[in-house]
């Protein structure tokens, strides 16, 4: 069944309460601390964590959250940006191999490989039949590293209204504090709205590996979401700390 994401809530669900799911959220990402520190330990498997959204969505407010008590030594961040010369040089997913997770570590994506059948479909800088290739290439990289590397790769739609992204944005103009973050060009690419959400919906709906779609209007209840799914995908990692041998000295 296909994902139609304008049929999906971007807010909270009406039942649940702010201060009782921050208190879970804390409790949670205690949790991954823990988990993430017997992966590291283990050193058999790993998790790459991809954050994909607008601009103003929440990524950076998500990993410094989600991942608060993890040990700095056994997880990464990489944003991708605009591909610098010698990456454009090479084929699209050159500069996102080297940067999957090696056994014991969590990788975190702030924007992904994705980025290229986005904005570069929307600007219609790449053909619809290489869209269509690098889609699969995508995928089949995502089994790769998964078969052969033991890693898990967890996926996330940071999805953010319309009007909400534009309050975000201008929260970026409006306050002194946020300034360092306000982009002409976010302004720009947000006129392409409903191009996004159709490029969007195509990445997740033909992907091999499932998308998780994490509503982001409420930044309490988008840490919950997301907390409780990375949770969940270390406790069904089960990494165990090394024991050793004492009969072997």
């Amino acid at each position: 069944m296909s994902i139609k994401l304008s049929e999906i809530p971007t807010t909270p669900p009406d039942d649940l309460k702010k201060k009782k799911m921050e208190a879970k959220t804390i409790e949670m990402v205690i949790k991954i601390g823990e988990l993430q520190h017997k992966m590291y330990a283990e050193g058999k498997q790993s998790l790459l964590v991809i954050l994909q959204g607008m601009d103003a969505s929440g990524k950076d407010g998500t990993v410094k959250t989600v991942f608060a008590d993890c040990n700095p030594t056994g997880i990464d961040t990489y944003a991708f940006k605009k591909p610098t010369e010698v990456e454009f040089a090479h084929d699209f997913l050159w500069r996102v191999h080297h940067k999957a997770p090696q056994k014991g570590n969590i990788m975190v994506f702030n924007r992904s490989h994705y980025e290229d059948i986005l904005i570069q479909r929307v600007h219609k800088w790449i053909s619809e039949d290489k869209v269509v290739m690098r889609m699969k290439a995508i995928n089949a990289f995502e089994e790769l590293i998964s078969f052969d590397n033991q890693t898990k790769v967890l996926k996330f739609y940071m999805h953010i209204s319309e009007e909400r992204q534009k309050e975000k944005l201008q929260e970026r103009i409006d306050d002194p504090a946020k300034n360092w973050k306000h982009k002409a060009s976010d302004w720009d690419e947000r006129k392409h709205w409903p191009e996004y959400m159709d490029c969007y919906e195509y990445a997740i709906n033909e992907s091999t590996t499932p998308w998780h779609i994490a509503p982001c209007d409420s930044r309490w209840y988008r840490n919950y979401f997301i907390s409780k799914i990375v949770l969940e995908t270390l406790e069904a990692m089960n990494p165990q700390l090394p024991i050793l041998d004492k009969t072997h000295g």
